[in-house]
């Protein structure tokens, strides 16, 4: 009986144990916004490095999850680069950010970022006509 009482006592330590043990491995919101942070920075590089002839090559995509739900910005480009590898790449950053989001009970304003009235091909640079 002592030995079933001390198992009893020993297995719920040794779960408790390990859970601690491996919020110790887990990043810090820091960690993890850095992370994400660097990811952007790519997704941006791409973005302005495509370029344009005309203002038909020009599009806009939503870029960022704001907590409260809406993108943190839009995101312009030119089709002169792979638009797919583009759009999957900010889906998967839109996703990312959307866990941190809730992962870390963030908060931010609600207001409605408001898209571009549209684009516009200058000096081979795609723009945002406000």
């Amino acid at each position: 009986m002592k030995k079933s009482t001390l198992l009893l006592v020993m297995i719920p330590s040794f779960f408790l144990f390990t859970a601690t043990q491996c919020d110790e491995d887990s990043p810090t919101y820091d960690e993890e916004r850095e992370e994400l942070n660097l990811f952007k920075e790519d997704i941006e590089a791409i973005a302005n490095a495509s370029v344009c002839n005309e203002t038909t090559e020009c599009r806009f995509i939503a870029f960022g999850r704001k907590p409260c739900g809406g993108p943190w910005s839009y995101l312009i480009y030119s089709t002169s680069i792979d638009v797919e590898e583009l759009e999957s790449l900010i889906e998967n950053y839109n996703q990312q950010e959307n866990q941190l989001n809730i992962k870390w009970d963030l908060v931010s304003d609600c207001q409605v970022v408001v898209p571009p009235a549209s684009v516009e091909c200058e000096n081979n640079q795609c723009i945002a006509i406000n």
